[in-house]
C-alpha cells in the first residue's frame, strides 16, 4: 500500500503576453519578488506559443488570388509557487507590471 504524499499548496500562475521579451521580463520579476519573501519556486516554464493565423484578400472583387497573411502569436508562461505565505500574495497583487501582459492567479 502506498501512503499518499503530503499536500502542498501551490500559487500556480499562468502568464500571457503577445510580446515575448516583455513576458520574460515580467516572470523574471514575479520569481524575483518571489524570492524575495523566501518562497520556493518552480518555473518559469515556457508553455507552447498560441499562433492565430489571418489570411484577408488585398483588394475587394479584382485579384482573388492576391493575399495577405496575417500572424498573431501568444506567448505563455507558467510560474508555481509552492507553499505562499500571505506576503507574497500581498506583494504579486501589488507588482506594477508592463501593459500587455495577463496574468491569471490560481490555488491549486
Amino acid at each position: 500500500m502506498v501512503k499518499p504524499k503530503e499536500e502542498q499548496e501551490k500559487l500556480r500562475l499562468r502568464i500571457k503576453a503577445y510580446d515575448s521579451k516583455l513576458i520574460d521580463v515580467s516572470a523574471k520579476q514575479i520569481v524575483e519578488t518571489a524570492k524575495r519573501h523566501d518562497a520556493e519556486v518552480v518555473g518559469p516554464i515556457p508553455l507552447p506559443t498560441e499562433i492565430k493565423k489571418y489570411t484577408v484578400n488585398r483588394s475587394t472583387f479584382i485579384d482573388k488570388n492576391s493575399r495577405e497573411q496575417f500572424e498573431l502569436r501568444i506567448h505563455k508562461r507558467l510560474v508555481d509557487i509552492l507553499n505562499p505565505s500571505q506576503g507574497i500574495i500581498e506583494s504579486l497583487s501589488q507588482l506594477n507590471l508592463p501593459s500587455g501582459v495577463d496574468i491569471e492567479i490560481k490555488m491549486v
